[in-house]
């Protein structure tokens, strides 16, 4: 099952290789939310015109980034959780290993292009931490470099961190009420907000005026693109699904908790985007309108059969590739002056979007996949 964006999902043909699980009800939905995400992120790095009633989600896409370590939290526990305790480490971190690295590190090589930027716009120093600590997914430990070569990629570094505890959180004993379970996750999404809030309260680095997405400082660096900030979300996720495994709800009652969601986001993005301070929006303020939409979404109601719409499954299958692929890509895509090349750049943006997609599906079909099958195979 595929249902993460930076998480793909241990899928049920890799338990003959790790560990054989009994078999969850699909969440295609999840699939569909993963592909919107991804479009959304390509959209917010680089906006197109006319986007009428949907521009303030798109510039406000930053906030989707709590998102990916929710539903990664969320779909590695809703995998594993039946088989803690016989959860190898060895296996799952080869598992994840297959599915992240080989992607990752084709990006990189298609963005060599990118380090002689990086040399003229950093210091020397700063050049080698990051050449140093990109290919070993450890960027994101370090404010400064965390978005060295392939900008997006800190996410990811982010995630190996959680992957590295996620065998030791997943035998913890969480708690088995549904109120319990809701009161924790409330309790992450405070302390989730904690460093933003602590930062605008005490403003160490005496910014004065609004803080925006354009701002930077080792501070708010820190808070923007390393993986402490953000496992409070993580855990957020595991505990959602926890909570979706003890909680019995009827498709009818599901439904109407996803147009809750859906509807509170709406008039968020309409109305309460432009007054949120900027780091609180990046720390998670909508994390509880999130976890219920995904909790909605977690079924066969008509709600969810929007999302798991076939198109929407074809590219969420492929939107980890697209996610890292993008912004390299994208920028590439222009220095190449490509579309003038085909004669197509009175359809740009969009013709590129095209090409991204089009190129995350092949990469997704003849590198992901393969490679991915290819070291799982190997002798342990």
């Amino acid at each position: 099952m595929d249902t993460g964006l930076l998480e793909p999902g241990p899928a049920l043909s890799d338990c003959k290789t790790v560990e054989r699980a009994a078999k969850k009800p699909p969440l295609p939905a999840l699939t569909g939310i993963r592909t919107l995400l991804a479009i959304n992120i390509v959209l917010f790095h680089f906006t197109p015109p006319y986007l009428g009633i949907l521009r303030p989600m798109v510039e406000n896409g930053f906030v989707f980034v709590n998102v990916f370590f929710l539903i990664s939290g969320f779909v590695l526990t809703y995998n594993y959780a039946d088989r803690a305790d016989t959860l190898r480490k060895r296996d799952f971190w080869r598992a994840r290993f297959a599915r992240l690295y080989p992607v990752y590190l084709l990006v990189l090589v298609l963005s060599y292009w990118m380090l002689p930027v990086e040399w003229n716009a950093r210091p020397h120093a700063e050049f080698w931490e990051g050449l140093f600590l990109s290919p070993l997914l450890l960027q994101g430990w370090s404010p400064s470099v965390a978005t060295f070569w392939n900008t997006v990629a800190w996410t990811l570094s982010c995630e190996v961190s959680f992957y590295a505890l996620f065998p030791w959180l997943i035998r913890v004993r969480w708690p088995r009420k549904a109120s319990l379970l809701v009161l924790l996750m409330l309790g992450l999404w405070v302390i989730n907000m904690s460093p933003a809030l602590l930062y605008l309260r005490m403003n160490p680095d005496h910014i004065i005026g609004p803080i925006t997405r354009y701002s930077s400082t080792p501070w708010i660096r820190f808070l923007k693109f390393t993986p402490l900030p953000y496992a409070a979300t993580f855990l957020a996720g595991m505990t959602l699904a926890r909570l979706q495994m003890v909680t019995l709800i009827s498709e009818r009652a599901r439904a109407r908790v996803a147009v809750i969601a859906l509807a509170g986001l709406a008039l968020f993005f309409a109305y309460g985007a432009p007054r949120a301070p900027y780091l609180l929006l990046h720390g998670g303020l909508l994390l509880p309108l999130f976890a219920t939409l995904i909790f909605g979404l977690c079924g066969t109601n008509r709600i969810a059969s929007v999302f798991a719409w076939k198109p929407l499954l074809l590219i969420g299958e492929s939107s980890y590739c697209l996610y890292l692929l993008h912004f390299n890509v994208y920028i590439m895509i222009h220095n190449m002056r490509i579309p003038e090349m085909l004669h197509v750049e009175r359809w740009d943006p969009w013709i590129s979007y095209a090409m991204l997609i089009g190129l995350s599906l092949a990469v997704y079909r003849y590198v992901e996949n393969p490679v991915r099958r290819w070291i799982l195979k190997r002798p342990r």
